[in-house]
C-alpha cells in the first residue's frame, strides 16, 4: 500500500493506492496517518480508493479507527471512488450505513462545504 497526502482548501485528501491489508502494513497505517493530521489540526480528511485493489479486515478496522478519531475531534471522514467490488465489502460490513461514500472526489470534496 502506498499513501500520497495532499491537501486543498482545509481537506487533506489521502491517494490510496495498492491493498489495504495486514501484510502489506509499511512504517505507518491509514490510521496513523489520519491521526497525524488530526493532531495538527486538519478536521476534514478524504480518502480516494481510486487505485485500491484490494482491502482485508484490517484494512476495514482502519478505515473504521479513521473514521471513529476524525468523529471524535468533530472532524469528517469520505469516501470517494471506490469499486463495486468494494463497495460490497463495505455493504457486507454495514459501513455503508456509517460511512459516506462517493462516485467521485470532486462531489465528495463539495460535501464537505454544504451551501
Amino acid at each position: 500500500m502506498k499513501i500520497n497526502s495532499r491537501e486543498k482548501d482545509n481537506v487533506v485528501i489521502f491517494d490510496i493506492e495498492g491493498e489495504i491489508r495486514r501484510s502489506d502494513i509499511t512504517d505507518v497505517t491509514l490510521h496513523q496517518m489520519v491521526k497525524k493530521n488530526l493532531d495538527s489540526g486538519c478536521r476534514n480528511i478524504l480518502l480516494n480508493f481510486q487505485k485500491v485493489d484490494f482491502i482485508d479486515s484490517f484494512g476495514v478496522g482502519e478505515i473504521l479507527a479513521s473514521y471513529i478519531s476524525t468523529q471524535n475531534l468533530g472532524g469528517k471522514l469520505k469516501l470517494a471512488k471506490i469499486s463495486k467490488k468494494l463497495y460490497m465489502v463495505f455493504q457486507v460490513t454495514m459501513l455503508t450505513k456509517v460511512l459516506e461514500i462517493f462516485d467521485n472526489e470532486e462531489t465528495a470534496f463539495n460535501s464537505f462545504f454544504p451551501e
